[in-house]
C-alpha cells in the first residue's frame, strides 16, 4: 500500500510534442503538456466537455521512449507522482508548479481524433 500515497494515472492527449533536454551527465528529459477532457450533461441535457491540462516530466528511458512516439495529439496513459516545485522567474519573482513525474508511459492511439 505504500506505493499508492502519492499515484496519479492519467489519460488523454499530448497538447504538444515532448520537450527533450540532456543534462550534464547526459541523462535525458521529456517535458510536455496533456490534456484530460471530462464530459457531462447540463441541466439544460447538453452536452459539456472540460478539459484540464497537465504538465508531464519524464526521465532516463521513459523521455527516450517520449522523444521516439510522442507528437501532439498523441493518445497516451501515464502513471507516475505528483510533485510540488518553486523557482525564482528572470524577474525575481517565485513561482509555484506542480508536475506530474511520469514513472510508465503507454501509447493508446497515434493521434487525437479531434
Amino acid at each position: 500500500m505504500n506505493t499508492l500515497k502519492n499515484s496519479v494515472r492519467l489519460a488523454g492527449n499530448l497538447g504538444n510534442a515532448p520537450e527533450i533536454k540532456t543534462t550534464e551527465g547526459g541523462k535525458k528529459m521529456a517535458r510536455f503538456a496533456l490534456a484530460t477532457n471530462e464530459s457531462y450533461r447540463n441541466a439544460k441535457g447538453e452536452k459539456v466537455t472540460e478539459t484540464q491540462w497537465h504538465n508531464l516530466v519524464a526521465w532516463g528511458k521513459v523521455a527516450e521512449i517520449a522523444e521516439k512516439l510522442l507528437q501532439k495529439g498523441t493518445e497516451v496513459t501515464v502513471d507516475g507522482k505528483l510533485v510540488n516545485r518553486t523557482y525564482t522567474d528572470k524577474q525575481g519573482e517565485k513561482k509555484y508548479i506542480t508536475e506530474v513525474v511520469v514513472s510508465e508511459l503507454l501509447v493508446t492511439g497515434n493521434k487525437s481524433k479531434a
